[in-house]
């Protein structure tokens, strides 16, 4: 799969990966709805928050926000130039540290994040993508919720500790 990702990302560009999978996004959000509700017909737990999701809270970015939202943009952006220019994505793997800039930054731009698009953005399987949303809810940084718009579509976003965490963080870094 590795192997099959860097062929496209060299052919296509690593910047574009995204954009030439958001056909199937939809696909994507749908199967994992259906994943979700057959793990929890199992026994398995509800794995998403039941609360329609609705708006991103209206908090107003603060100038030391922009700035944690500026660094968390060009964290993100290097990380990818990095794995691009070593040609193996895989030896720098942080698939949470990814998903959490990635809703770090989509929360900072009052966007929605489905779990397919969170997934894309670990730059790492569906799989284990999925796996480290599992983690990262888990540790209480992460929530996943239905979205009031779409009901097949299962939205992921930063819980407040997530939010207050990645905030000290880059306090540190700023």
């Amino acid at each position: 799969m590795g192997k099959m990702k860097r062929e496209a990302e060299h052919q296509i560009g690593s910047e574009s990966l995204p954009d030439a999978a958001s056909p199937f996004h939809p696909l994507a959000d749908e199967l994992m709805a259906i994943a979700l509700r057959l793990r929890g017909e199992a026994g398995v737990g509800n794995l998403v928050d039941e609360k329609p999701a609705g708006t991103i809270a209206a908090s107003r970015p603060t100038r030391n926000h922009r700035s944690h939202l500026a660094l968390a943009r060009q964290a993100y952006t290097l990380r990818r130039k990095r794995a691009a220019i070593f040609g193996n994505p895989d030896l720098f793997g942080e698939p949470a540290w990814d998903i959490l800039l990635d809703l770090y930054i989509a929360h900072g731009e009052g966007k929605q994040v489905s779990v397919s698009s969170a997934c894309i953005g670990s730059a790492a399987p569906s799989t284990t993508g999925l796996r480290w949303l599992g983690v990262l809810a888990d540790e209480g940084l992460v929530v996943r919720e239905a979205d009031a718009d779409d009901h097949r579509r299962v939205l992921v976003r930063l819980t407040p500790a997530g939010q207050a965490a990645m905030d000290r963080f880059f306090d540190c870094v700023d």
